[in-house]
């Protein structure tokens, strides 16, 4: 039980979103920082837009009585949400695609 344990640490499941992508390990360690920090802009960009259409969704399904702007307000939860998780699997995407090239 305490073997599977011992082999990983606390960065393996809380890593974050930084990428150990294959192709792209020569990168410098500049470079390494600029793509995670492209990736945390991009993944709160998306969640704003999904807060956006919940709020959106909200106000417009009760206080307005607007249906147009509720169901835009489904179609931002979506697309922001959608977002996330494109953009949070992107290193695994690209290994898989960089292990099965290799």
């Amino acid at each position: 039980m305490f073997l599977a344990a011992e082999k990983g640490d606390i960065n393996t499941i809380i890593g974050g979103i930084a990428p150990n992508w294959g192709p792209f390990g020569n990168l410098g360690q500049e470079a390494r920082v600029m793509v995670e920090v492209v990736m945390a802009v991009a993944i709160l960009l998306c969640l704003a837009i999904a807060i956006w259409g919940a709020a959106k969704q909200r106000i417009g399904a009760t206080a307005l009585r607007d249906t147009f702007s509720a169901e835009q307000g489904k179609g931002l939860i979506v697309a922001g949400l959608t977002g996330v998780f494109i953009i949070g699997s992107l290193g695994t995407l690209f290994t898989i695609v960089y292990g099965m090239a290799v």
